[in-house]
C-alpha cells in the first residue's frame, strides 16, 4: 500500500507516515459508509451527538500531541496549534448542543394545516479538508454532517495528515465501524471521492478546486457546501483609531504567515491618513519574530509548502515591477520562509490585488472618499469577510452594508456572536456552514403536513 509522507515545512524534516489510498480504493469504502449508514440514521440527533461528546476527554488527552502535530506538519507556532486543539475539544459540546438544537422538527401551522420540517440525513457526506486549520476544519465539516446522521468520509489535506487522522480517532473510538472513515491521498483521490457514491460533498479550499468540484458534482446534482478562497478588504475611514487598526491590520495580514481564507489581503486607507497609518504598520511588523514554529516567541511561521512560498514572492516581484515598493519584506529567505512584506503604491492593475495570495503581505491602497472605498473594496470576484475602521459607528456601519462579503466587521474581524454562521458571497462560497442556520445545510428538510 502506497504511504504519504509529512513534512515539516520549517526544516524539511519527515514527521511521519501514513497509508495513502488510491482512486480506485474509493469506490469500495463510500460502499461501506453506506452500508453503515442507516443504522447510524436510526438513532436519534441527540443520541448520535452524545456518541461523540464521548469523544471529548479522548480529545483533550490529546490536545497537546494533535497541537504539536499542527505545528510541525504546516508550521504554525506551536502554541497556535496547541490552541487550534484545545479549543476544538473544548468546545465540541457546546458545538453538539448547538447542533442538536438546530435540527429539531419545526412546527409551521396556519387555520388549515399544520406543518412538520424534520431535518434527515442526506446519506453519505465526503468531506475534503484544508492544511491551515487542520483541526479545527475537520470539526466543522464532521460533526454536523454526523449528527445529522449521514456517514462520512473523510479526505484531509494531503499537507497535514497526520493532526486530522489523530483527531479521527478520537471520535472513531465511540462511533460504529465504517460511519467515519479517513482516506489520505494527494487531488486525485479527492477527486474520485467527489465522484463517487455520496450524497454531500463539503469542501474548504481554493477557488479553482471548488470549481471543479461542482462541475463534477453536477452530473449527479450532489448537494454541496463550498468555503472557498477570499481577498479580504480593510477599509480605514478618515476618523478610524489608527492605532487600533494598524494593530488588526498586521495581525490579520500576518497571522498564520497569511495562510487564513479571511486574512487581510487588500488595505485601503483615506488618504488623509494614510502616512501616519503606514508608520505603525510597519512598527508593528518589524517588531514580529519570525521563524520554526517550535521556536520560542515566534509569532510567523512559513509557507507551508515551496509551491506556497513561491506563489508569494512572484505575486510581490510582479507587483514591485509594476510600480509597488516594498517597505518591509519581500525577500528571498532559506527554506519555505517568506517575511511580513508591506506594499505600498499598489493598484488593481496587479495580480496581488485580484487574486488571492495566502501568504504574509499587506498591501496599502489610498482612497480619496466613502464611495470609492466601497467601489475598490468591491472590485474582486471574491466576497468571504471585510473590515472597516471608523470612529463614527453610524459611518463605518454605512459603508460596511455596501460591502459585498458575507461577514463583515466594524473595528473588529468579521468573526462573529455565537451562532453567526461562517458564509461567503460572490465565489468565496456556495452553502455555508457554523450556527444554526449553518447545521442545517449537513441536513435535508422534509415538511410532513396533515390538517389541524
Amino acid at each position: 500500500m502506497p504511504e504519504l509522507t509529512s513534512i515539516d515545512p520549517a526544516t524539511g524534516d519527515a514527521v511521519g507516515r501514513v497509508a495513502a489510498a488510491e482512486p480506485g480504493d474509493i469506490g469500495p469504502i463510500v460502499a461501506r459508509a453506506r452500508a453503515a449508514q442507516p443504522g447510524w440514521a436510526a438513532l436519534t440527533h441527540r443520541e448520535r451527538a452524545d456518541r461523540l461528546r464521548a469523544a471529548i476527554p479522548d480529545l483533550r488527552a490529546a490536545a497537546e500531541e494533535i497541537g504539536t502535530l499542527v505545528s510541525r506538519e504546516m508550521g504554525k507556532p506551536l502554541a497556535e496549534g496547541k490552541g487550534e486543539a484545545g479549543y476544538a475539544a473544548d468546545g465540541l459540546a457546546e458545538e453538539l448542543d448547538e447542533i442538536v438544537a438546530a435540527l429539531e422538527p419545526q412546527v409551521l401551522e396556519d387555520r388549515r394545516t399544520r406543518t412538520t420540517l424534520h431535518h434527515d440525513p442526506f446519506g453519505v457526506c465526503a468531506a475534503i479538508t484544508p492544511w491551515n486549520f487542520p483541526v479545527l476544519m475537520p470539526q466543522q465539516s464532521v460533526v454536523p454532517a454526523l449528527v445529522a446522521g449521514n456517514a462520512v468520509v473523510l479526505k484531509p489535506s494531503e499537507e497535514t495528515p497526520l493532526c486530522a487522522q489523530r483527531w479521527a480517532e478520537c471520535l472513531q473510538a465511540h462511533l460504529p465501524p465504517d460511519v467515519l472513515q479517513v482516506v489520505h491521498g494527494a487531488g486525485d483521490v479527492g477527486r474520485a471521492l467527489v465522484r463517487a457514491d455520496v450524497d454531500l460533498i463539503v469542501f474548504t479550499g481554493s477557488r479553482a478546486t471548488g470549481i471543479r468540484i461542482m462541475q463534477d458534482a453536477a452530473e449527479g446534482l450532489k448537494r454541496v457546501i463550498l468555503e472557498l478562497g477570499g481577498k479580504d478588504p480593510l477599509v480605514v475611514l478618515d476618523d478610524a483609531d489608527l492605532d487600533a487598526a494598524a494593530a488588526f491590520a498586521v495581525r490579520n495580514s500576518f497571522r498564520n504567515a497569511g495562510q487564513v481564507c479571511v486574512s487581510t489581503e487588500r488595505i485601503y486607507v483615506h488618504r488623509d491618513v494614510a502616512a501616519p497609518f503606514v508608520d505603525r504598520v510597519l512598527e508593528r511588523t518589524k517588531a514580529l519574530v519570525q521563524g520554526p514554529g517550535s521556536a520560542p516567541g515566534v509569532g510567523i511561521g512559513p509557507m507551508v509548502n515551496a509551491r506556497q512560498k513561491a506563489k508569494v514572492l512572484r505575486q510581490v516581484e510582479d507587483a514591485r515591477r509594476a510600480g509597488a515598493k516594498v517597505l518591509a519584506g519581500g525577500t528571498d529567505l532559506p527554506g519555505n520562509f517568506v517575511p511580513p512584506t508591506v506594499l505600498v503604491d499598489v493598484d488593481h492593475s496587479m495580480e496581488i490585488m485580484r487574486e488571492e495570495t495566502f501568504g504574509p503581505v499587506a498591501c496599502i491602497m489610498q482612497f480619496g472618499s466613502d464611495d470609492e472605498a466601497v467601489r475598490l473594496a468591491n472590485d474582486s470576484p471574491y466576497g468571504l469577510g471585510a473590515a472597516v475602521f471608523g470612529r463614527d459607528a453610524g459611518r463605518a456601519e454605512g459603508v460596511a452594508r455596501r460591502l459585498t462579503a458575507g461577514m463583515v466587521g466594524v473595528n473588529q474581524g468579521c468573526g462573529g456572536a455565537q451562532g453567526t454562521p461562517w458564509v461567503g458571497a460572490r465565489q468565496s462560497g456556495i452553502g455555508f456552514h457554523s450556527g444554526p442556520a449553518g447545521h442545517r445545510q449537513f441536513a435535508q428538510v422534509r415538511a410532513n403536513s396533515r390538517p389541524r
